[in-house]
Protein backbone atom coordinates (compact mmCIF):
# COMPACT_ATOMS: atom_id res chain seq x y z
CA UNK A 1 0.00 0.00 0.00
CA UNK A 2 1.55 3.51 -0.65
CA UNK A 3 2.13 5.59 2.34
CA UNK A 4 -0.90 8.48 2.70
CA UNK A 5 -0.03 11.99 3.15
CA UNK A 6 -1.35 14.58 5.31
CA UNK A 7 -0.70 18.73 5.53
CA UNK A 8 -1.82 19.97 8.73
CA UNK A 9 -2.37 23.10 9.84
CA UNK A 10 -3.14 24.98 6.86
CA UNK A 11 -4.89 28.63 6.84
CA UNK A 12 -5.43 29.95 3.64
CA UNK A 13 -7.01 29.14 0.37
CA UNK A 14 -4.12 29.17 -1.78
CA UNK A 15 -2.29 26.77 0.67
CA UNK A 16 -4.97 24.42 0.06
CA UNK A 17 -5.31 24.61 -3.56
CA UNK A 18 -1.71 24.38 -3.85
CA UNK A 19 -1.65 21.40 -1.24
CA UNK A 20 -4.42 19.61 -3.17
CA UNK A 21 -2.58 19.83 -6.70
CA UNK A 22 0.70 18.48 -5.05
CA UNK A 23 -1.02 15.31 -4.45
CA UNK A 24 -1.56 15.17 -0.58
CA UNK A 25 -4.21 12.64 0.52
CA UNK A 26 -5.59 14.65 3.59
CA UNK A 27 -5.43 18.51 4.78
CA UNK A 28 -5.60 18.73 8.49
CA UNK A 29 -7.44 21.84 10.26
CA UNK A 30 -6.31 22.72 13.60
CA UNK A 31 -8.98 23.64 16.21
CA UNK A 32 -6.82 24.34 19.07
CA UNK A 33 -7.07 27.96 19.92
CA UNK A 34 -3.72 28.29 21.31
CA UNK A 35 -2.02 26.84 17.99
CA UNK A 36 -0.76 29.56 15.64
CA UNK A 37 -2.33 27.29 13.22
CA UNK A 38 -5.76 27.52 14.60
CA UNK A 39 -8.83 28.16 12.25
CA UNK A 40 -12.27 28.99 13.09
CA UNK A 41 -15.19 26.90 11.97
CA UNK A 42 -16.38 29.18 9.98
CA UNK A 43 -12.68 29.64 8.24
CA UNK A 44 -12.20 25.95 8.13
CA UNK A 45 -15.58 25.35 5.86
CA UNK A 46 -14.49 27.60 3.81
CA UNK A 47 -11.18 26.22 3.22
CA UNK A 48 -12.78 22.39 3.08
CA UNK A 49 -15.34 23.31 0.51
CA UNK A 50 -12.46 23.40 -1.49
CA UNK A 51 -11.25 19.95 -1.62
CA UNK A 52 -12.35 17.47 -4.39
CA UNK A 53 -13.91 14.43 -3.98
CA UNK A 54 -11.13 11.94 -2.42
CA UNK A 55 -9.14 14.29 -0.41
CA UNK A 56 -9.53 14.15 3.08
CA UNK A 57 -10.54 17.09 5.77
CA UNK A 58 -9.06 15.93 9.06
CA UNK A 59 -9.78 18.02 11.79
CA UNK A 60 -7.49 17.99 15.18
CA UNK A 61 -8.52 18.69 18.46
CA UNK A 62 -6.58 18.63 22.43
CA UNK A 63 -8.81 18.06 24.71
CA UNK A 64 -12.14 20.09 23.49
CA UNK A 65 -15.42 20.12 24.99
CA UNK A 66 -17.49 17.45 23.24
CA UNK A 67 -20.02 20.30 22.22
CA UNK A 68 -17.12 22.65 20.58
CA UNK A 69 -16.71 18.72 18.32
CA UNK A 70 -19.93 18.73 17.49
CA UNK A 71 -20.75 22.38 16.62
CA UNK A 72 -17.61 22.47 14.44
CA UNK A 73 -19.03 18.71 12.74
CA UNK A 74 -22.14 20.57 12.07
CA UNK A 75 -20.55 23.49 10.17
CA UNK A 76 -17.42 21.90 8.84
CA UNK A 77 -17.30 18.89 6.32
CA UNK A 78 -14.82 16.76 8.59
CA UNK A 79 -13.94 12.87 7.14
CA UNK A 80 -11.59 12.07 10.19
CA UNK A 81 -11.38 13.29 13.66
CA UNK A 82 -7.74 13.91 15.27
CA UNK A 83 -7.76 13.98 19.02
CA UNK A 84 -4.23 14.88 20.22
CA UNK A 85 -5.25 15.42 23.81
CA UNK A 86 -6.34 13.47 27.09
CA UNK A 87 -8.70 12.10 25.87
CA UNK A 88 -9.84 7.87 25.59
CA UNK A 89 -11.59 5.93 23.40
CA UNK A 90 -14.83 5.64 24.73
CA UNK A 91 -14.88 9.80 24.42
CA UNK A 92 -13.12 10.06 20.97
CA UNK A 93 -16.36 7.50 19.44
CA UNK A 94 -18.84 9.18 21.14
CA UNK A 95 -19.20 11.21 17.78
CA UNK A 96 -19.90 8.43 15.26
CA UNK A 97 -16.79 9.57 12.98
CA UNK A 98 -13.58 7.64 12.49
CA UNK A 99 -10.74 9.19 14.15
CA UNK A 100 -7.24 8.41 15.32
CA UNK A 101 -5.40 9.36 18.66
CA UNK A 102 -1.88 10.84 18.78
CA UNK A 103 0.86 9.34 21.30
CA UNK A 104 3.62 11.68 22.25
CA UNK A 105 6.91 9.47 22.37
CA UNK A 106 9.26 9.10 24.74
CA UNK A 107 11.63 6.78 26.02
CA UNK A 108 10.06 4.50 28.52
CA UNK A 109 6.37 4.61 27.06
CA UNK A 110 4.66 1.37 26.51
CA UNK A 111 2.98 2.04 22.77
CA UNK A 112 1.60 -1.57 22.63
CA UNK A 113 0.12 -0.99 25.97
CA UNK A 114 -1.50 2.85 24.98
CA UNK A 115 -2.55 1.57 21.29
CA UNK A 116 -4.85 -0.75 23.37
CA UNK A 117 -6.43 1.42 25.04
CA UNK A 118 -7.98 2.60 21.57
CA UNK A 119 -9.23 -0.34 19.77
CA UNK A 120 -11.98 1.77 18.33
CA UNK A 121 -9.08 4.27 16.82
CA UNK A 122 -8.50 3.72 13.04
CA UNK A 123 -4.92 4.23 13.07
CA UNK A 124 -1.71 5.63 15.80
CA UNK A 125 -0.36 8.83 15.31
CA UNK A 126 3.36 9.18 16.62
CA UNK A 127 4.60 12.49 16.79
CA UNK A 128 7.64 13.38 19.33
CA UNK A 129 6.88 14.65 23.21
CA UNK A 130 7.36 18.11 23.90
CA UNK A 131 5.75 19.90 26.62
CA UNK A 132 2.63 21.28 26.06
CA UNK A 133 0.28 20.38 23.02
CA UNK A 134 0.85 20.30 19.16
CA UNK A 135 4.18 19.42 17.37
CA UNK A 136 7.42 20.90 18.11
CA UNK A 137 9.35 19.87 14.95
CA UNK A 138 11.28 17.51 16.60
CA UNK A 139 12.06 14.17 15.48
CA UNK A 140 11.54 11.15 17.89
CA UNK A 141 13.62 8.12 17.83
CA UNK A 142 11.70 5.55 15.83
CA UNK A 143 13.79 3.11 17.44
CA UNK A 144 11.67 3.20 20.16
CA UNK A 145 8.48 2.01 17.66
CA UNK A 146 7.99 -2.08 19.16
CA UNK A 147 8.33 -4.52 16.14
CA UNK A 148 5.37 -6.02 17.74
CA UNK A 149 3.35 -2.50 16.70
CA UNK A 150 0.67 -3.81 14.31
CA UNK A 151 -2.10 -1.18 14.31
CA UNK A 152 -1.98 1.11 11.39
CA UNK A 153 0.26 3.73 11.92
CA UNK A 154 1.18 7.74 11.58
CA UNK A 155 4.39 8.99 11.55
CA UNK A 156 4.84 12.48 12.44
CA UNK A 157 7.20 14.40 14.57
CA UNK A 158 9.69 17.09 12.53
CA UNK A 159 9.56 15.67 8.87
CA UNK A 160 9.94 17.48 6.05
CA UNK A 161 11.92 16.48 2.45
CA UNK A 162 14.67 15.48 3.68
CA UNK A 163 14.54 12.88 5.91
CA UNK A 164 10.95 11.55 5.46
CA UNK A 165 12.03 9.02 2.86
CA UNK A 166 14.36 7.66 5.23
CA UNK A 167 10.83 7.79 7.26
CA UNK A 168 9.07 5.75 5.05
CA UNK A 169 11.85 3.09 4.54
CA UNK A 170 12.77 2.29 7.99
CA UNK A 171 9.08 2.70 9.51
CA UNK A 172 6.95 1.89 6.56
CA UNK A 173 4.28 3.63 8.05
CA UNK A 174 0.18 3.64 6.80
CA UNK A 175 0.18 7.51 6.81
CA UNK A 176 3.20 10.75 6.72
CA UNK A 177 1.94 13.74 8.47
CA UNK A 178 3.65 16.95 8.27
CA UNK A 179 3.08 20.77 9.42
CA UNK A 180 5.93 22.87 10.03
CA UNK A 181 8.26 20.82 7.99
CA UNK A 182 6.39 22.49 4.94
CA UNK A 183 5.97 25.56 6.22
CA UNK A 184 8.00 28.72 5.69
CA UNK A 185 6.29 31.11 8.22
CA UNK A 186 3.45 29.02 11.36
CA UNK A 187 0.39 28.29 9.23
CA UNK A 188 1.83 29.33 5.90
CA UNK A 189 2.34 26.64 3.71
CA UNK A 190 5.61 26.98 1.27
CA UNK A 191 4.15 25.45 -2.05
CA UNK A 192 7.20 24.20 -3.27
CA UNK A 193 8.69 22.75 0.16
CA UNK A 194 4.79 20.56 0.33
CA UNK A 195 5.81 19.35 -3.13
CA UNK A 196 9.22 18.18 -2.56
CA UNK A 197 7.87 16.40 0.44
CA UNK A 198 4.99 14.28 -1.47
CA UNK A 199 7.96 13.72 -3.94
CA UNK A 200 9.99 11.90 -1.25
CA UNK A 201 7.08 10.34 0.27
CA UNK A 202 6.47 9.03 -3.32
CA UNK A 203 10.01 7.85 -4.12
CA UNK A 204 10.61 5.84 -0.91
CA UNK A 205 7.34 3.88 -1.57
Amino acid sequence: MPTRIKICGLTREEDVDSTVSAGADAIGFVFYPPSPRYVSAEQAALLARRLPPFVSAVGLFVNAEAATVRQILAQVPIHLLQFHGDEDDAWCRQFDRPFIKAARVRPGMDLLQYAAAFPSAQGILLDAFVEGYGGGGAVFDWSLIPAGFSRPLILSGGLDAGNVGEAVRRVRPAAVDVSSGVESAKGIKDAAKVRAFIAAVRGAA
